[in-house]
């Protein structure tokens, strides 16, 4: 679910020395206004930091794309924790990526174009990029605003939710543009609930959402676009013609954008990179109650333990130790990852509820 399989065997395809040839042809971007046309979520989160940065930090940048169905968290979020796993599961075409931004959970869609405006940092102010694409919006006929969180909004609902990054000379401003997004797909794939799992990430603020074409039928993407793209060209004076980029495009270094992809795609980013956590759960069977508690750090597990109370006379101490043990044993390992068989067995009693628990608690 996690590999973008066609994006990476596509560019490893091409010879080393054309990708040394594309390097030193193309060492910083050589363009203001970049509209991707592919729908592959790595390829275009790797040419957007290709695009940060290689472009020459006093240039303004922006880039639009549209993704084909996935979740992407931010970068230092809980995957655990933000999504639904057992409906993504029920989606393998569906896979989530950590972007290298921070912010909160969102789903992406060909019906949600993702815009990403890039700015020198002394001259970066977030709530100056959230007005260009506000007037892009009020342009094809809809009466949004901006909120206190610099989210664009029509009434109480948001149409678009941004996230950040800022480095030592440049800065961005990306975000979602709900046109005609799958929103019951969205609320079933960003609805988790795990309330004692305690997390040192950012944890995503649930707002109630809306696309444009519920308040205007005819809204495009391509008109989206162009609204964009006219309105960025008059507020940083860009007069340049759009470049239309693909996996075979020649105006991105594609060695540099492989390895972003290839990096995206690893389990130590997807979700090695998890800020630490624990999760403590309890549940009550008929032979006794159980409580564990699970600490993970960097998506490993550093803490695992378990307490029974209660037992029922026919649960000896002996076989309480063994479930401690057992619980213990799940230290070192991936949370998450581990296989279904290290914790199900073929048997029946306290154990074996335990185990099935347990795997039902890592894996949902």
């Amino acid at each position: 679910m996690m590999l973008s399989s066609n994006i990476i065997r596509r560019v490893t395809q091409r010879s080393d020395v054309h990708f040394r040839q594309l390097s030193s042809s193309f060492p910083i971007p050589q363009h203001s206004i970049y509209v991707s046309q592919s729908t592959d979520p790595y390829f275009n989160l790797s040419v957007e930091d290709w695009l940060f940065r290689h472009k020459a930090p006093e240039d303004p940048l922006l880039f639009i794309y549209r993704d084909k169905p996935c979740v992407v968290i931010g970068r230092n979020q809980n995957p655990w924790k933000e999504i639904n796993l057992t409906a993504l599961r029920d989606m393998p075409s569906v896979p989530f990526v950590r972007r290298r931004s921070g912010g909160g959970t969102v789903y992406h869609d060909l019906g949600n174009t993702n815009y990403s405006i890039h700015l020198p940092r002394r001259s970066f102010d977030r709530s100056v990029t959230a007005q260009v694409i506000l007037r892009a919006v009020r342009s094809l006929g809809v009466n949004a605003h901006v909120n206190d969180r610099n989210d664009i909004c029509i009434e109480d609902k948001k149409i678009s939710g941004s996230a950040y990054k800022i480095v030592k000379n440049r800065a961005y401003h990306h975000g979602t543009m709900l046109i005609s997004t799958q929103l019951d797909t969205l609320g079933e794939l960003l609805r988790s609930r795990k309330d004692t799992m305690l997390t040192k990430g950012v944890a995503s603020v649930p707002s109630p959402v809306c696309n444009l074409r519920q308040h205007n039928v005819n809204i495009s993407h391509e008109q989206f676009c162009e609204a964009a793209i006219r309105e960025f060209r008059r507020v940083y004076d860009v007069n340049e013609e759009v470049q239309r980029i693909s996996e075979n495009t020649d105006l991105v270094d594609l060695d540099d954008v492989h390895k972003g992809i290839t990096e995206l795609s690893s389990w130590e980013w997807a979700y090695g990179q998890t800020p630490e956590f624990t999760y403590t759960k309890s549940v009550v069977f008929e032979w006794g109650n159980v409580a564990t508690k699970i600490q993970s750090k960097h998506g490993i597990i550093i803490e695992s333990s378990v307490r029974v109370s209660n037992a029922a006379a026919s649960v000896s101490e002996g076989l309480i130790q063994e479930i401690e043990n057992m619980v213990a044993s799940l230290i070192g390992q991936k949370y998450g990852s581990i296989p279904p068989d290290a914790l199900i067995s073929s048997g029946i009693g306290p154990k074996e509820d335990v185990q099935w628990w347990l795997h039902d608690m890592m894996w949902n």
